[in-house]
């Protein structure tokens, strides 16, 4: 497997990892220690970088189950592969920081992973940047708000204003499980404004990818705030969406945009939405009216129905 783990053909390579991955459960402490870190450090310090990206995926499946000195020595070569010269082994180590991150104790993850993370997000590579705010994402649920604040914020706020589209579309599509991850209060201050500067993106696959989070988003905002919320920020960047020129986006938000209703209610949905269901209705691409369609079901919650034989001249009537 260590042989394997080496050679030059990615799918063998990974392969080869994959099957390490799931041997290392089965050895006990001692065994681990024996046999299978030895194999990691030798990867891990490899001349070429096929051993070293390698070596990133091995480091997390058997941190928790050795002792404190060999749990320092695989910190330390994390640490060297997150620091390689070679962007293959960053961006390898990027995508398995926040896997690392849940096994690393609480002090470490502070003192040491913060910092990698905080490297790795302002990598001159944009394919390292966007693993790095993935698995950033992902360590934001092991901190306390407060922590949070002060240790990833800034990254992570600075992430939706990214030059690179790539990495600005990695935060529209993780911005839910983001904001899951950081309450209430963080989402208010912090990710509000994110969310709508990328429904506002200059790159369509990120406003499709933003818009496409509006009713989870939505959805999951502080309830006390929730539509002041939406009716002054979020709607009018919404409004702006229905008319958007990229087919993609109109018909990504046309996938989510009834689920507004139960969330505004029955005026809201009458006065602000329903206008711009009909002009979705209207488009002149069919996908965006076919997903119209398939959601009118959410306006039952509000009190609309289908008008079948009255009123002829409305799309919607209201019980």
């Amino acid at each position: 497997m260590e042989s394997l783990a080496q050679v030059e053909e990615t799918i063998v390579r990974d392969k080869a990892v994959e099957s390490l991955r799931i041997l290392a459960p089965q050895h006990s402490s001692a065994d681990l220690e024996t046999y299978f870190i030895p194999t990691v450090k030798r990867l891990a310090q490899g001349d070429w970088f096929t051993s070293r990206t390698s070596a990133s995926g091995l480091i997390s499946v058997c941190y928790s189950r050795v002792s404190n000195h060999v749990k320092g020595e695989l910190r330390q070569l994390f640490k060297n592969l997150c620091q390689d010269d070679t962007p293959m082994v960053r961006r390898a180590a990027a995508s398995k920081l926040g896997e690392f991150a849940k096994v690393v104790e609480q002090d470490y993850l502070r003192q040491e992973l913060v910092s990698l993370f905080t490297t790795l997000a302002n990598d001159e590579q944009d394919s390292v940047r966007l693993l790095a705010i993935e698995a950033g994402i992902a360590m934001a649920g092991l901190f306390r708000p407060d922590d949070l604040e002060q240790q990833m914020m800034q990254t992570l706020r600075a992430a939706t204003e990214d030059k690179s589209w790539r990495v600005r579309y990695v935060v529209a599509d993780k911005l839910v499980d983001l904001q899951k991850a950081v309450g209430p209060e963080i989402t208010k201050t912090d990710l509000v404004g994110a969310y709508c500067s990328l429904l506002k993106d200059p790159e369509a696959e990120v406003r499709a990818a933003a818009a496409s989070k509006l009713k989870d988003f939505s959805t999951n905002l502080p309830t006390d705030t929730r539509e002041q919320i939406i009716m002054s920020q979020i709607l009018p960047c919404v409004k702006e969406l229905v008319g958007d020129m990229n087919q993609h986006v109109k018909s990504a938000l046309a996938s989510v945009i009834m689920g507004l209703s139960p969330i505004l209610g029955k005026e809201n949905t009458l006065e602000h939405l329903l206008p711009l269901f009909l002009n979705q209705l209207k488009d002149d691409y069919p996908e965006v009216r076919l997903n119209i369609i398939s959601n009118l079901e959410c306006i039952n919650e509000v009190g609309f129905s289908l008008n079948n034989n009255n009123n002829r001249g409305k799309i919607f009537h209201f019980n």
